[in-house]
């Protein structure tokens, strides 16, 4: 398991409410990525190995929960100032 991961989690959730549900996506040869929806809809991700990291993860950190991408879990996501432009990248920019 990946301690950085699940220690900056636990900051993550510790500023947003007290819990926070995690979508585990694989993304290739990096890794899994692990998109956080705090309990007040901000969102974060942490970056580990493999599915069975990030899933240690999650069983590790008693206040997160896996989730999909279902409508409530959309509902909620209250994407940070500014995040939707850096995930778009140069395209987000008008470059």
């Amino acid at each position: 398991m990946s301690e950085k991961a699940a220690t900056s989690i636990r900051s993550f959730i510790a500023a947003h409410g007290g819990a926070a549900k995690a979508v585990l996506q694989p993304v290739g040869l990096r890794g899994v990525r692990i998109t956080l929806v705090g309990a007040d809809g901000i969102m974060g991700d942490e970056m580990v190995d493999s599915m069975a990291d990030a899933q240690a993860v999650v069983e590790a950190v008693p206040e997160l929960t896996t989730s999909d991408w279902d409508r409530d879990l959309v509902a909620t996501a209250t994407p940070a100032p500014g995040h939707v432009q850096k995930m778009a990248g140069w395209s987000g920019r008008g470059l």
